[in-house]
């Protein structure tokens, strides 16, 4: 279990990147979700103990992560937003250097959880491939294959899914999946689709904070009876801000659709809908401001 309590983070200019953050997180995947400069990277890099906490406390499976960052880093796996590779190098060859790095000093044993590692996110057979000759989606698996090194009790993978065609989202999203037994995988994203595909449980961050929490369908429960929907002209006013609390305004085949927060029906025209995730995400935001 990864145990996060009262952490604290303020850069140099002055700004507070985490504000009493407090999280318990069993194995499996766990949605980190909220807006860019939100704190999700802030996070992210305290728990992969990247930068220092100015107060508050991580632990993991007993370990106290800030105190002890050596030995929680040989149970942490991270692959970041920008996961830069040798472009020259190939999968297999750099696999084997990063391996090193992470303590596999018998070659015999370092070669077999290589191509263990390979084999698990389908990568084998474009082993010998340069880095530089793979797409997006290959990328980010061979991300987790360096990151899957050492058997981690701790994945965190930030924002793995952007800029992933719709085909290599799916495998991707399918990887995460399989490798979260047994193990906290950590997954920070502004996509609300992954969260709600992939995560059990989820925290909602805006401004440094902790916002919602809880499980996804219980968050959307919550909401039930509460959102309203109907089509207005493209060019007409959604209404005063203090008359109806917008969720959301878009256009959807060729028509803008207007959702809203009420306890009660709008007006004559508004309609109930069921609420969805995107709601709670929104909900939450609106809350803040």
């Amino acid at each position: 279990m990864l145990a996060i309590e009262k952490l604290n983070k303020t850069y140099a200019n002055g700004i507070q990147a985490l504000r009493d953050i407090s999280l318990e997180i069993d194995y499996g995947i766990f949605g980190l979700l909220g807006p860019n400069g939100a704190g999700k990277s802030s996070l992210m890099r305290t728990l992969a103990t990247l930068q220092d906490a100015d107060t508050g406390s991580i632990m993991l499976d007993g370990i106290d992560v800030l105190k002890n960052p050596q030995v929680a880093r040989s149970m942490l796996g991270y692959l970041p937003q920008d996961f830069g590779v040798y472009p020259t190098v190939s999968a297999e060859d750099l696999l084997n250097q990063l391996a090193v790095f992470k303590g596999f000093i018998n070659p015999k044993e370092r070669k077999e959880v290589v191509a263990q590692q390979l084999q698990l996110v389908n990568l084998y057979e474009k082993r010998k491939q340069k880095l530089g000759t793979f797409s997006g989606g290959m990328r980010q698996r061979f991300g987790i294959a360096q990151a899957l090194l050492g058997s981690p009790k701790l994945i965190i993978v930030d924002e793995p899914t952007a800029g992933l065609d719709p085909a290599e989202r799916i495998r991707f999203q399918n990887l995460l999946s399989e490798i979260s037994q047994n193990r906290v995988l950590l997954l920070s994203t502004h996509i609300v689709e992954d969260v709600a595909e992939l995560c059990p449980n989820l925290a909602i961050m805006n401004q440094g904070e902790i916002i919602r929490s809880g499980n996804p369908q219980a968050l959307i429960n919550d909401l039930n009876g509460k959102v309203w929907t109907k089509v207005i002209q493209s060019n007409q006013d959604t209404g005063d801000s203090s008359e109806w609390t917008v969720i959301t305004s878009r256009m959807l085949r060729g028509e803008r659709w207007l959702r809203v927060l009420s306890d009660s029906q709008p007006d004559s025209d508004f309609h109930s809908v069921q609420p969805d995730l995107n709601d709670v995400y929104f909900t939450a935001l609106l809350e803040k401001i």
